[in-house]
């Protein structure tokens, strides 16, 4: 009873901080031709209102694709119409067509806000506390402390409340899926994971190791018997959930095309704007993108990425467990991150702080506030600071690997903690620069390049270190099992 009481306090706080924050700015506010992406997502409510279906991704006097058009797959389109009807049943100005552009007052910016607080409500938070209260070998203290962490993760918050992007909604259902696939309810698993692919494109960083999990469970139960049945009801379960929501687009070729050449924009190039992967940093020093021609960007993002990602990907098939199905969910996302095509910087909001973004929409106290927050809140409860051991890094077993080799290698979890503390000076001597300091004329995106720099220094070392636990976690537990 204590346990859930304490929850319940969390989700509260969570909530409180949540609606807190989302009383300041918002993205574009009063800015037009475009008037960012609380425009957009109101767009999305007046387009999908007033036009067929087959009109919603597709260009015409009605449907102008340069002013926000849809890019996000289907169920982003229907949660946008259920809004519409009930944007229509309050004020049908602000969906009305055409007229309706650049709309902005108090009673509508209350109303978007509110849809942003009821998916998370429905989909992300009840997730998030039932996956913290199944975490296993862990005490009720540390479950609490994994919520209120989640919950008060800055990134998530300041651009689902200042960007109207709905991300929680995808992260929610990925979430879900994450918990049936972990628990055995795979079926289930896999219906919410298609629902947040079918929601936003950008979970399909996470789709290779739910195909890896479940094909290693289907070899594992024996593809000749249990194994088998499992496979065909995860491939009719998966099929009938894309034929469902890609229903209406189904009707002819072209719409289907359409559809994807939206949610898949390859022509924009390697990468757009600042964004803090390995192409948009390299090219600091070496300009790839009026180096090699398109095809061949293509072709090397989509080695770099496979190949990054394949060696715990393959782990996972020969090796299924729930522990490491989730270290290969943060290494596959990681990789695509860092290598893939095209890649926009909110798609990897767990991990990242977008401050450029961030100071553009004037939320940089906002950013501030709840950076400190999340920041005392992990401190606190995790002891950040303390858990230094190989042990508690769990790099134990590849230091012992290490040092049959090399003796001496004993200075490892003093590296990680160095570079923990230089990681964090670094960022915010770059916050403080960013804020105070003019760039030279000549230089006027400079900080912006030296914090996405930094960000994928940081990121490269994360895969490299998720990495590492994985491939070494077999013989981790092996040698636990002789000890016991």
């Amino acid at each position: 009873m204590e346990k859930w009481y304490l929850m319940t306090t969390v989700v509260l706080i969570g909530l409180t901080v949540r609606w807190t924050v989302s009383l300041n700015s918002y993205s574009g506010a009063g800015k037009p031709p475009m008037f960012g992406d609380y425009e957009a997502q109101r767009h999305w409510q007046e387009i999908t209102f007033n036009l067929p279906i087959k009109q919603w991704y597709f260009n015409s006097s009605d449907n102008d694709l340069l002013y926000w058009g849809l890019d996000y797959p289907p169920l982003t389109a229907y949660h946008s119409l259920l809004c519409a009807y009930v944007a229509k049943f309050i004020n049908p100005d602000w969906i009305a067509l055409h007229t309706s552009r650049g709309y902005e007052s108090q009673a509508h910016k209350l109303f978007m806000r509110t849809t942003v607080l009821i998916a998370d409500l429905l989909v992300y938070i009840p997730a998030v506390v039932l996956y913290c209260c199944c975490l296993k070998e862990m005490s009720t203290k540390k479950k609490i402390a994994n919520a209120l962490c989640i919950l008060l993760y800055p990134g998530l918050i300041l651009i689902d409340y200042g960007h109207f992007q709905y991300n929680s909604v995808s992260l929610g259902f990925a979430l879900w899926g994450v918990l049936g696939v972990s628990y055995d309810w795979d079926l289930l698993g896999s219906l919410a994971f298609c629902l947040a692919i079918n929601y936003k494109q950008m979970e399909l960083y996470h789709s290779l190791p739910f195909f890896c999990f479940l094909l290693g469970k289907c070899f594992k139960k024996g593809l000749k018997g249990k194994g088998f049945v499992l496979l065909i009801k995860l491939a009719c379960t998966v099929v009938a959930s894309f034929i469902l929501c890609w229903l209406p687009f189904f009707t002819e070729r072209e719409q289907t095309l359409q559809v994807l050449r939206r949610l898949f924009p390859v022509d924009r190039g390697l990468f757009e704007d600042k964004v803090a992967n390995v192409w948009c940093s390299f090219s600091v020093f070496l300009k790839i993108k009026d180096i090699l021609p398109h095809h061949m960007q293509i072709m090397i993002s989509f080695c770099f990425t496979f190949l990054s990602l394949l060696p715990a990907c393959i782990k996972l098939i020969l090796q299924p467990s729930p522990k490491a199905f989730k270290f290969t969910l943060v290494t596959c996302a990681l990789s695509f991150f860092l290598f893939s095509f095209q890649v926009h910087e909110k798609s990897i909001l767990l991990v990242s702080f977008m401050l450029p973004l961030l100071l553009k929409d004037e939320l940089l106290m906002p950013s501030v506030v709840t950076m400190v927050a999340f920041f005392i809140a992990c401190a606190t409860s995790f002891s950040i600071f303390e858990k230094t051991s190989e042990e508690e890094l769990q790099l134990k077993s590849f230091s012992i690997s290490v040092r049959k080799y090399l003796p001496y290698f004993t200075f490892l979890p003093r590296i990680i903690q160095h570079l923990f503390l230089i990681s964090i000076i670094m960022m915010v001597l770059l916050t403080l620069m960013t804020v105070t300091l003019d760039p030279p004329q000549k230089l006027p995106d400079l900080f912006s390049v030296l914090v996405c720099f930094v960000s994928c220094l940081n990121f490269l070392f994360f895969l490299v270190y998720f990495n590492i636990i994985i491939m070494w976690d077999s013989k981790r537990r092996r040698s636990q099992k002789k000890i016991s």
